[in-house]
C-alpha cells in the first residue's frame, strides 16, 4: 500500500540517542508506516541536507486555558513542538466549580501573569471535573498533542471550598480529594502537580491553597498515583516538601517525580543541588530536576511587579488599589523598607541586570541600566525605578535577569545525567517573558554554536527522554507504528528568532511571542502537516490533528 506522505532525503535522528542515519520516513493514517530507502507515497516532503526527528515535547507549560482560544498553542507550534504538558506547579483550571471560576482566574493572575479578562472571555467553562475538561478539549480539537497535571490548588478548592485558601484539610476532605484525583487519573491525566514555594501568592497576595496543605495530605495524594502505578508527580518544593524530601519520597511511591527548577545563580549554590541530586539518583531515586537553556529574563511594570512580590511590603500591595500602590511608591519610608526587604528576600534583585525595556515618556532611557541611572541620580536602584515608573503612571517596562545567565553553569546543568528539559512556562507570564523557544534555542545556541552536547543527545532530551518520563504511548521516538509526530529542521540554521509584543488574546490583551524561528522546515502532528517549508499551514486550524497524549 502506498503511504500518504514520505519524508525523503534527510538524516534521521530518531530520538533514542542513537547516531543519525540516512533514511526516508513513510507515514500512513497518522502513524509511521516504514523507515528505509526509496519509499513510495502519494506526497513527498524534501528533507535533503536536514535533520528528521521526533516532534519536541515540552513538559512545563501553562496552556490549560489558552488551548481553548488558541488550539495551535502559539508560539510553541512554531518551534518544532508537537506535545505539551499543562497544569504545572499545581495550577490547572480543572476541577473547578462555577463558584470558584473567578478565584481560579485571580490565582492565575497573580502566580502566572494571566489576564483575568482574557480568562473570562477565553475559557468556555462547559466543564467542572477534570475528565470533563479533557473531554471539552477533545470536542473542540487541538493542533498539538496535549495533556495536563491535576493541579493541587484547583483540587483543594474543588474538595474544600473557600476553606482551601485558609487551612489544612480534614481527613474527610483529604479522602475526597484523593477520590477526585483517582477519577482524573483514570480519565487520562498526566499526573499530579503542586507547589509549596513561598514565591507563589494567589488572591490578594495570600499563599496559594496548596501551601496550606500538610505533608500528610501531599503523601495521600501521591499514594493515589502509587496505587495506580502511572503518572508523574511535579513539585515546586517549599516548607512542607523540600528538595531532599523528593529523593526520599519517590522510591516509596514508584512513579517519577520532577521539580522546577535547577538553575544557575551567582555564588554557585546550584552545585550543592547537583551533589544532592547525584547522590539521590545514585541511591535509586527517579527524580528529574528541570533545567533550561534560557536565562530567566522577565519584563515587568511596577503596576504588577511580579518578581518583587516575594517581599512582604510588595506582597501586601497585591490586595490594595492602584492608588494605594502609587502612594506607597511615593513614600520615602516605604521605599527604604522595601529596599531592605528585597535585599533579604528569596529572590533578591540583581540590580546589575535591571534595565529599562520600554518607555514612552523616557525613550532616551530604553536599554539603559538601572544601576547606572541610580548612580547618576545619587539614589538606590529601587528609587530610580520608582521615579521612572511614576513619571509614566507605572507604564514603564523594566527588564531583569532572575537566574540562569551563567553560561558555563548552564552548559554544566544541561549535560548532567537524569535532568529534564523544562520550565519554558509557555502560556504563563505572557506579558513578562517568552521561553517557548526552548528547543530551538538549545539546538541552535547550545548544540550548534557552543557544542555542549552531540545533536543526538539534545534531540533525545527533547523527545525520547520526556516521552519516557511520562510514558506517553507511541511518542518521542521515530519508530514504525508510533504516532507520526515529526519535525524536519536545518541544523545549520535553526534558532529561536526574536521576541516581540503583540495584542492578539481575548479581551484585547497583549503578550510576548516568538513567531519567527529560523531553520524549522516541516512539522507534522499525527501525520498531518502543520508547517511546511518554514510556514504554518492554516488549514491545520480546521483539521486539528492533536490528541490527548495517552499515558500508559
Amino acid at each position: 500500500m502506498t503511504a500518504d506522505i514520505v519524508i525523503r532525503g534527510g538524516t534521521l535522528i530518531d530520538g533514542s540517542g542513537s547516531p543519525g542515519r540516512r533514511a526516508d520516513v513513510a507515514i500512513q493514517d497518522g502513524r509511521i508506516a516504514a523507515i528505509g530507502e526509496n519509499l513510495d507515497a502519494d506526497r513527498s516532503l524534501d528533507a535533503d541536507g536536514q535533520i528528521v526527528a521526533p516532534g519536541f515535547i515540552d513538559i512545563h507549560t501553562h496552556y490549560d486555558a489558552q488551548i481553548f482560544w488558541d488550539p495551535a498553542l502559539t508560539p510553541s507550534c512554531f518551534h518544532g513542538v508537537t506535545t505539551v504538558v499543562g497544569g504545572n506547579c499545581g495550577f490547572s483550571i480543572a476541577p473547578t466549580r462555577p463558584s470558584h471560576r473567578v478565584t481560579i482566574a485571580r490565582t492565575l493572575e497573580n502566580v502566572e501573569d494571566m489576564d483575568v479578562d482574557t480568562l473570562a472571555a477565553g475559557i468556555p467553562w462547559d466543564f467542572e471535573s477534570f475528565p470533563e475538561y479533557l473531554a471539552a478539549i477533545e470536542r473542540r480539537g487541538t493542533i498539538l498533542n496535549y495533556n495536563a497535571y491535576v493541579g493541587h490548588t484547583a483540587l483543594r478548592l474543588f474538595g474544600m471550598g473557600d476553606a482551601a485558601y485558609e487551612r489544612a484539610a480534614t481527613e474527610e476532605e483529604v479522602e475526597r480529594m484523593c477520590t477526585i484525583l483517582r477519577e482524573s487519573m483514570l480519565a487520562g491525566a498526566a499526573g499530579f502537580a503542586t507547589s509549596f514555594a513561598t514565591t507563589h501568592r494567589g488572591v490578594d497576595g495570600k499563599p496559594i491553597p496548596s501551601r496550606f496543605a500538610e505533608r500528610s495530605e501531599f503523601d495521600a495524594l501521591c499514594d493515589v498515583l502509587k496505587d495506580l502505578g502511572r503518572g508523574v508527580v511535579h513539585v515546586a518544593p517549599g516548607e512542607q516538601v523540600s528538595f531532599p524530601d523528593l529523593y526520599e519520597i519517590q522510591p516509596r511511591i514508584g512513579v517519577p517525580m520532577t521539580y522546577a527548577a535547577l538553575l544557575t545563580f551567582p555564588g554557585g549554590n546550584y552545585l550543592d543541588m547537583v551533589k544532592m541530586h547525584d547522590a539521590g539518583t545514585a541511591a535509586g531515586a527517579n527524580v528529574w530536576p528541570q533545567v533550561t537553556p534560557r536565562p530567566l529574563t522577565f519584563q515587568m511594570r511596577m503596576e504588577d511587579p511580579f518578581t518583587f512580590n516575594v517581599a512582604p511590603c510588595f506582597g501586601a500591595l497585591m490586595a490594595e488599589s492602584r492608588e494605594a500602590r502609587i502612594a506607597a511608591y511615593r513614600d520615602a519610608t516605604w521605599r527604604k523598607n522595601a529596599t531592605e526587604q528585597l535585599a533579604h528576600s528569596v529572590i533578591a534583585p540583581r540590580w546589575e541586570t535591571f534595565a529599562v525595556a520600554e518607555s514612552n515618556v523616557h525613550p532616551e532611557l530604553v536599554d539603559a541600566m538601572i544601576s547606572d541611572i541610580a548612580k547618576q541620580r545619587g539614589v538606590d536602584p529601587l528609587d530610580a525605578m520608582l521615579e521612572i515608573a511614576l513619571d509614566e503612571d507605572l507604564g514603564t517596562r523594566f527588564r531583569c535577569i532572575i537566574a540562569n545567565d551563567d553560561e558555563e553553569g548552564v552548559a554544566f546543568l544541561l549535560t548532567r545525567d537524569h535532568v529534564a528539559l523544562g520550565l519554558s512556562d509557555a502560556g504563563a507570564h505572557v506579558g513578562q517573558l517568552c521561553d517557548a523557544p526552548q528547543a530551538t534555542d538549545l539546538l541552535g545556541n547550545w548544540v550548534r554554536d557552543r557544542k555542549v552536547m552531540p545533536i543526538e543527545q539534545a534531540i533525545h532530551k527533547l523527545t525520547g527522554e520526556p516521552a519516557g518520563i511520562f510514558s506517553f504511548e507511541g511518542r518521542g521516538i521515530v519508530r514504525e507504528g508510533n504516532h507520526a509526530d515529526i519535525v524536519v529542521f536545518d541544523a545549520d540554521e535553526i534558532g529561536p528568532g526574536p521576541v516581540r509584543r503583540v495584542r492578539d488574546f481575548p479581551a484585547d490583551a497583549e503578550r510576548l511571542t516568538a513567531d519567527a524561528p529560523t531553520g524549522v522546515t516541516h512539522l507534522l502532528v499525527n501525520g498531518t502537516l502543520i508547517r511546511e517549508d518554514g510556514k504554518p499551514i492554516h488549514e491545520s486550524l480546521t483539521q486539528r490533528p492533536g490528541h490527548i497524549a495517552k499515558v500508559l
